[in-house]
């Protein structure tokens, strides 16, 4: 069942791109790029619930999305990060209303970052991050939940070193299942199969294939 829904944050009212698999069916948060909550975004949502989530993509933008770089830049300025926090925490909270067991985290490029945020305060299962890391000052230096962290070797907006960094201290906390991935010739966004001049299909399929074995050893 698809359907845009209605929860509630600390902060008041949210809404996301709701696909529900059923009761007792683990569950993904789906955290958007810079664009908004677009089809892409709402596509990969239903990916998972092909693959046995019920999963919701909350709308960060509150009913803003673009296609245009420019305009993206002033929507992401413009979020703010405390809220959205707030409500990627109340979307985690609504999975396990609706009878989800585990629940994980999955964000792309603004929603990676953010993705990297739930995973240290959302009470999240597991987390993975499609090229995106939150710049300190964060909450990052806390015991997290197994995650992965996908980056192509031209990434050119976020740090990899910083998030190399962070994974090899959760290991030294115990947290062995935690890694960054670096695939070499890709850049930033190669996942987005909607944007050829940034899609790279051998990193996107390899990426997938590793976030499913993921969250299925830890959400299921």
């Amino acid at each position: 069942m698809t359907k845009l829904t209605q929860f509630t944050s600390e902060d008041g009212g949210a809404e996301g791109y709701l696909v529900d698999v059923g009761d007792g069916k683990p569950g993904v948060v789906v955290l958007q790029e810079w664009w908004g909550l677009v089809p892409h975004v709402e596509d990969v949502t239903e990916r998972f619930a092909k693959q046995g989530y019920t999963a919701l993509s909350p709308d960060l933008y509150h009913g803003k999305s673009t296609v245009e770089a420019e305009e993206a830049q002033h929507l992401m300025e413009g979020l703010d990060w405390g809220r959205a926090t707030k409500e990627i925490k109340a979307a985690v909270d609504f999975l396990r209303e609706q009878g989800c067991p585990k629940v994980g985290v999955v964000g792309f490029c603004m929603g990676g970052a953010l993705s990297m945020l739930a995973a240290a305060t959302a009470g999240v299962d597991a987390a993975v991050a499609f090229y995106g890391f939150p710049p300190p000052p964060n909450p990052m230096d806390t015991t997290c939940p197994p995650t992965k962290i996908f980056f192509g070797s031209e990434e050119g907006f976020f740090s990899v070193p910083d998030a190399q960094a962070w994974a090899a201290d959760q290991r030294e906390r115990g947290v062995a299942d935690t890694e960054v991935v670096i695939y070499e010739g890709a850049g930033h966004a190669f996942f987005n199969d909607t944007r050829p001049e940034a899609y790279v299909e051998s990193a996107a399929r390899d990426a997938w294939a590793k976030t499913l074995a993921h969250f299925s050893k830890h959400l299921s």
